[in-house]
């Protein structure tokens, strides 16, 4: 016999957290939710989107938000009053790889969770679920179990008691809302039979009973893991093939549909590109590299970590080629860059490519005038590290590296010795190469790092072109 949930409280308003509530939200509408954040501007972005737009972009979640905000599904920085009144509490909090102190540069920071497992411990009244929703590394639940079970026991408003389940997310970026409406499988891990249906039966609102799947917690927290290492993977194994290709004559588009007609492989993620980014994939491998090191299993951590070397190398070998043909040098080179965001339909520059990309050019004294149809100028100097600035005056030469931001694909080509697109947005299919050509400074390059703009077009328009996997 599962509990039945009639109040949710997501403490988190992120990527995660946001569009995984106004989904279950929008599909249990029997169920207030409430989605809490210490960030007061974040908060009010969500109940007004008038502000400047909801603070995470992702298709369709303007409307799934509208139709609920209001009904069943609130937004606020009371979060022990929402923590009090929950059945179910939801840890969507960030768990970024740690910049210092023991597992630098590969464990998880956990100082987050950590602070809500406390805050829930303190405020939470009854008997709560508590849901690990972050991706965490392997045995967290344990130390979130034991952090709650101190704060068991009678008090003076009754009894308080906890289950913690982990449900790891598994969404793409751009394709979140259609991923939580129709996910492949939804995964609970748990020891309490009553607490994992009672997650259970929520998802069941809308998700096919034999896609909702039941492990213990530490299957289920491994399993997001190996799921974000394992698609990793695929990305540096046919970018590291693209290479390849470049060099012996052959088309990593042609090898990726060869080998993805198999059905023990299949298509998926099979695009050479400019590599891997988002919140995930790295820091979810490096993760699992600290965890093999832990228990003594090195060489299957020399392994997973040589997928993000490789990631790393494909990005440098990308600047490289750039700098390459245009004879060695853009020192005072204009160089047009399209597309920052890891990837199509989202704002997440989160280790997007770009970053390291844009700095080795700038490194060399380029100019960079950066567009990307979302990335707000404010994102993209953070990720630099150095604010925006036009050409120095006099001497283009003087080897200042600086970037600049575009208002338009035509405007980032005027006058620019190269264009470099990084990001696969849709409008970048289309773009008028004859047109963007005259404003160049001749001879000019297309530098098509996701191999999706015309080739043929920026050939005919008198374009050197480059693109990732063609030899």
């Amino acid at each position: 016999m599962s509990m039945a949930i009639q109040s949710i409280c997501c403490i988190g308003a992120g990527y995660v957290g946001g569009p995984t509530m106004a989904v279950i939200a929008d599909r249990c509408p029997h169920i207030q939710v409430t989605v809490v954040d210490l960030n007061a501007a974040r908060i009010a972005a969500w109940n007004d989107p008038d502000l400047g737009g909801l603070p995470v972009y992702e298709p369709g979640l303007d409307a799934v938000v509208g139709r609920c905000r209001g009904r069943n599904l609130h937004f606020s920085t009371a979060v022990d009053a929402a923590i009090a009144q929950a059945d179910m509490v939801f840890l969507s909090v960030n768990t970024p790889t740690k910049t210092r102190g023991i597992g630098a540069g590969q464990a998880s920071d956990l100082r987050w969770i950590e602070a809500s497992a406390r805050q829930v411990a303190a405020a939470a009244q009854g008997h709560t679920i508590v849901v690990e929703k972050s991706t965490l590394p392997v045995r967290t639940a344990a130390v979130i179990k034991t952090i709650l079970g101190a704060a068991e026991g009678e008090t003076p408003s009754g009894r308080k008691s906890f289950a913690v389940l982990s449900n790891p997310e598994f969404l793409a970026e751009g394709t979140a809302i259609s991923d939580l409406e129709a996910p492949d499988r939804v995964l609970i891990g748990g020891e309490e039979p009553a607490a994992i249906e009672a997650l259970a039966s929520i998802y069941q609102q809308w998700v096919p009973t034999e896609r909702i799947l039941r492990t213990n917690v530490w299957s289920s927290e491994l399993s997001k893991l190996t799921a974000n290492s394992f698609l990793a993977q695929r990305i540096s194994s046919i970018n590291s093939i693209a290479a390849l290709c470049e060099a012996t004559g052959a088309d990593v588009r042609e090898v990726a549909r060869a080998i993805g007609a198999d059905s023990r492989i299949g298509p998926k993620f099979l695009k050479a590109g400019p590599g891997f980014g988002g919140s995930c994939f790295q820091k979810d491998i490096l993760n699992l590299v600290y965890l093999c090191r832990h228990y003594g299993l090195d060489d299957v951590a020399a392994y997973w970590e040589s997928v993000v070397s490789l990631n790393s190398w494909q990005q440098h070998r990308i600047s490289t080629k750039v700098v390459q043909n245009l004879f060695g040098t853009v020192t005072g080179k204009r160089i047009a860059v399209l597309g920052f965001a890891f990837k199509a339909d989202t704002n997440d520059t989160r280790e997007t490519p770009a970053i390291r990309i844009c700095a080795d050019l700038l490194e060399e004294g380029a100019q960079l005038a950066i567009f990307d149809p979302k990335v707000s100028t404010q994102q993209m100097a953070l990720d630099l590290g150095q604010p925006p600035q036009h050409p120095p005056g006099g001497n283009a030469l003087s080897g200042e590296g600086v970037w600049q931001v575009a208002p338009s694909p035509e405007a980032a080509v005027r006058g620019a010795d190269a264009v470099l697109v990084l990001t696969e947005w849709q409008q970048f299919t289309t773009l008028d190469w004859p047109a963007l050509a005259v404003l160049m400074r001749q001879p000019a390059w297309l530098f098509d790092a996701r191999a999706i703009c015309d080739a043929h077009g920026a050939r005919a328009a008198g374009l050197k072109v480059w693109r990732v996997g063609e030899g």
